[in-house]
């Protein structure tokens, strides 16, 4: 196993982060999985909280937002870093992020592969299995 280590994340708008987490997401989403460029950048990623990770070198590795509504989404880290505590890190500042303005709870849509990485961080499933893009996704809910 990997030593994790602690990253630089940086919380800030789309104006702010576009340029370090666009390219991220393009790689993961639309190279990797095949999403529709048209369904990965949205509108509402203007009105989102997004996080940065960038590794020592000042380098953007990985990256997620939080909508005002409280959902988590768009959790992506570049392959050569994943498995070294990156997710985590950008998922533990957006829920920091969401009980400082006043958050409850936050919810996500995972990917199914992905839901053993959720559950580690108190997310629990509801609802039934739906695709998103093509990808078989669950609904999760955290409490904060």
């Amino acid at each position: 196993m990997t030593e994790k280590t602690r990253h630089n994340i940086r919380l800030g708008s789309w104006d702010d982060l576009k340029d370090d987490a666009a390219p991220i997401r393009m790689q993961v989403f639309v190279v990797e999985q095949r999403v529709p460029l048209e369904e990965e950048i949205d509108v509402a990623d203007s009105l989102c909280v997004h996080a940065v990770a960038y590794a020592a070198q000042g380098v953007a590795i990985g990256t997620g937002r939080l909508l005002p509504d409280g959902h988590i989404g768009r959790m992506s880290v570049l392959i050569e870093h994943r498995g070294k505590g990156v997710g985590g890190e950008i998922l533990q500042a957006l829920m920091d992020h969401a009980r400082l303005i006043g958050f409850n709870e936050v919810a996500l849509s995972a990917q199914t592969h992905a839901l053993g990485f959720y559950r580690q961080y108190g997310f629990v499933e509801e609802g039934e299995e739906y695709l998103d893009a093509n990808i078989p996704h669950l609904m999760m809910r955290r409490s904060l």
